[in-house]
């Protein structure tokens, strides 16, 4: 499988807590924290729900 390279760009705070949760879930807790996973079906449908706040790109 292919791994991703996640990176937090913008913070949490004021977020609904279905997308704090995903944010955690992803191993991400600070802005500019990054996070290098394997790009499974259940990872990339985190990534898209949390899209605006994160920065991602192949490892």
């Amino acid at each position: 499988m292919a791994r991703i390279k996640i990176t937090q760009t913008k913070s949490g705070i004021d977020r609904s807590e279905r997308q704090k949760l995903t944010l955690q879930a992803l191993g991400l807790n600070r802005l500019n924290a990054t996070k290098e996973v394997e790009a499974t079906p259940q990872i990339l449908g985190m990534v898209k729900k949390v899209s605006h706040l994160i920065k991602v790109e192949e490892a």
